[in-house]
């Protein structure tokens, strides 16, 4: 287990104290407020650890403090792990950015696109471009979720039985030949839309490597780099400082005040049958600062490579068609951002491609993702910062949690 420790003092990281004690009071006032549980977040420069602040409580009703080695439900922060391990194998020649998903997935060689209809109406075509790997990793490929409702497909995934995303009573392979079941939502590469993509991408690991998700992330790229605490499942000892996933309550929707329940989350007792690339790891803090540290430092850290800096430089530049935000597309905000403008996609991760039209504060060039119980992590290059934020909650509509944060960690930056 490894523990995540301030290492530096804010001044000589180039970062304002008193801006800090701003952020840190903000999201305290949250947690007073009953609105979060408990929260951490950490900010570095130069992979040296300059502000570390835990507060209130990952577990409320037991009292239990948020600690430096919380675990926490990181959800799709899972996906740029996935999208590290699809790229280890693009790297050692066994796979293709641009092979076509059914060379791998032969349950997805003809994708078909909805035209219209249902039931027994519904009309279908073949797609008029192929499905390639690298649709999959940009979320261009048609696919979807079934708790959107803004598509068709929506419905036809709810109606598959897939509202978790996970066909009922099925592994990583038996889910994602449902997916592969359904229609696309448009030809692969025209359109953006936030999806099931990477448990797609989890189940390509699988049929290139020969071995389970969960082995091939732990012998590839958790355990070279120190993550011990990251995984699909915890173990006994783990248990105990996992944080309790908690649901909003109350708002607009029925005008009660904002606070905060427990739900149910992941069940992490035990390996689970299905092993999700897109939401299903558990992490603490300091093995998030590991992966960051590994983007930072372009797939290397502490003597250990991964990946090849130009293999970093292309997953953390935008990929999308014209070099296009994610608004281009019509898109709906992902969970990730407050607005789409300004906002690109690489291969896993979103990345600021106009830093005058984001809705918060941010700096060009700057990546990462976000887990829908409102988790966080950033790398800025330009600025040789990384920013990570935790609690445990998933609300029930948009927030401004992580509008907040970027705006308090910009007025923080000094040097």
């Amino acid at each position: 287990m490894g523990v995540l420790r301030q290492e530096a003092g804010p001044q000589e990281a180039g970062l304002d104290a008193e801006a800090l004690g701003r952020l840190d009071r903000h999201f305290a006032h949250e947690v007073d407020e009953g609105r979060l549980p408990g929260f951490l977040v950490s900010v570095a420069r130069g992979g040296r650890v300059a502000h570390l602040t835990a507060y209130g409580r990952r577990d409320v009703a037991a009292g239990l403090p948020v600690e430096s080695d919380t675990l926490w439900r990181i959800y799709s922060m899972t996906k740029p792990v996935t999208a590290v391990a699809v790229l280890i194998l693009v790297e050692e020649g066994r796979l293709s950015l641009d092979d076509p998903v059914g060379r791998h997935l032969p349950a997805f060689a003809e994708p078909r696109v909805y035209v219209g209809g249902s039931g027994d109406g519904m009309r279908t075509r073949p797609a008029s471009t192929p499905l390639l790997v690298r649709h999959l990793m940009t979320h261009t490929a048609g696919l979807t979720f079934a708790f959107y409702h803004a598509h068709p497909v929506d419905g036809l995934y709810r109606e598959a039985g897939l509202e978790s995303s996970v066909a009922p009573g099925t592994d990583l392979a038996g889910t994602v030949d449902a997916y592969a079941r359904l229609p696309l939502q448009f030809d692969p590469g025209t359109q953006w839309n936030y999806s099931v993509a990477s448990n797609v991408l989890g189940r390509i690991v699988e049929a290139v490597s020969g071995q389970p998700l969960d082995v091939f992330l732990t012998e590839r790229i958790l355990g070279p780099l120190g993550m011990t605490d990251t995984g699909f499942h915890v173990t006994g000892e783990q248990a105990g400082r996992l944080a309790e996933l908690y649901g909003e309550t109350g708002g607009s929707s029925d005008g009660g005040p904002h606070g905060i329940e427990p739900v149910a989350g992941l069940p992490l007792r035990g390996r689970p049958r299905f092993l999700s690339g897109s939401g299903g790891l558990v992490a603490s803090a300091h093995d998030m600062h590991r992966f960051m540290e590994l983007l930072r430092r372009r797939g290397e850290l502490d003597g250990v490579r991964l990946l090849t800096p130009g293999t970093v430089d292309l997953m953390t530049r935008n990929q999308l068609p014209g070099g296009a935000d994610l608004r281009a597309f019509g898109s709906r905000p992902a969970h990730d951002e407050p607005g789409n403008e300004g906002i690109g996609f690489g291969l896993g991760v979103s990345v600021v491609v106009d830093p005058s039209r984001t809705q918060a504060p941010s700096a060009l060039g700057t990546y990462g993702w976000t887990g829908v119980a409102t988790t966080a992590f950033w790398v800025d290059p330009g600025r040789d910062l990384t920013v990570q934020f935790y609690t445990q909650v998933r609300p029930r509509s948009s927030h401004t949690a992580f509008r907040d944060l970027k705006r308090l960690v910009h007025e923080a930056v000094t040097g």
